[in-house]
């Protein structure tokens, strides 16, 4: 009987066993294509790029050529003379200097100030006084700049800042309610456990912060430096109300020369649009990828 069940035994082992078949692969929808969302992205991208190619046509065409069609034609001969005029007419040197000068102390003075006021109420907003802090700045978000415009302008000529250190001051200031909100939410998801450690070691709050998390927000620091750095380039509102020194305004308000009562001297402004669009637009194409890894970063985080 031993040997019958041992024989079996090896018998069954010696069958080779049937073979599993494999299934197969099911559809991976992820992999289709979206029509729909890929004509509303065609869409959005005709109206950024049609108002594009008709401000470089312009800006290439004479005055003639421009009467003559609907602006949409191609420019024949080129005038590249557009561009010459608008850099004597506007100034261009000062005004890209005075622009530059307001842009790079706003963007530098909002990381250093916004990233210390959001850091503080992130870490004590279980606090009554600092959550109703918090609560204060986003309130700012809902009023309108024409509300306050009058009483800014009375201010800062009373405190000698319609210049641009004041402009600077400003941009700081009314950027901290959006800034904070971006830095707040991504300061919470940083562990607090580096900060307690670092701590231990006898590292003060002032240190922890410049030392730990200060190196952290790099992401952050690019999305609000981007920010920053468009809104002070492109405002014009702002200038225009604060400024009293005809040597200190902006490409914006350089541009505001081309605006007449009876006529406009379309072919030459837009060619100085297009001149201050150029390191605006020079900037963030080397910048761009800090903006989208800080947007993905605070999304995911």
């Amino acid at each position: 009987m031993s040997s019958t069940a041992t024989i079996l035994a090896h018998a069954e082992a010696a069958t080779p066993s049937p073979k599993r078949r494999r299934r197969a692969p099911a559809d991976d929808d992820s992999r289709k294509t979206n029509w729909w969302a890929t004509a509303f992205i065609a869409v959005c991208s005709l109206t950024v790029l049609i108002p594009l190619y008709l401000a470089v046509s312009v800006a290439l065409k004479t005055p003639e050529q421009l009467a003559a069609g609907t602006g949409f034609e191609l420019p024949n001969p080129i005038r590249w003379e557009n561009f010459a005029d608008a850099w004597e007419r506007t100034a261009f040197p000062q005004a890209l200097l005075n622009t530059a000068i307001i842009t790079v102390g706003a963007v530098v003075f909002t990381l250093l100030t916004s990233s210390v006021v959001a850091y503080a109420l992130a870490r004590n907003s279980h606090r009554p006084f600092f959550k109703g802090v918090f609560f204060y700045f986003l309130a700012a978000l809902f009023i309108p700049f024409p509300i306050i415009m009058l009483p800014l302008v009375k201010q800062t000529a009373l405190l000698g800042l319609d210049n641009q250190v004041g402009m600077i001051i400003l941009y700081t200031i009314y950027g901290l309610s959006l800034n904070i909100f971006i830095y707040s939410a991504y300061i919470r998801s940083i562990p607090i456990e580096l900060e307690e450690a670092a701590r231990v070691d006898g590292a003060s709050t002032w240190r922890v912060f410049w030392q730990i998390i200060f190196p952290l927000l790099t992401p952050m620091n690019a999305t609000v430096g981007i920010l920053t750095c468009v809104w002070a380039w492109n405002d014009f509102i702002m200038p225009l109300v604060v400024l009293t020194d005809p040597g200190a305004r902006t490409l914006p308000l350089a541009q505001y020369v081309f605006q007449g009562q009876y006529n406009t001297d379309y072919t030459t402004a837009f060619a100085s649009y297009l001149m201050a669009m150029a390191p605006l637009l020079i900037v963030y194409i080397f910048s761009q990828r800090w903006v989208i890894s800080g947007v993905t970063r605070g999304s995911i985080k």
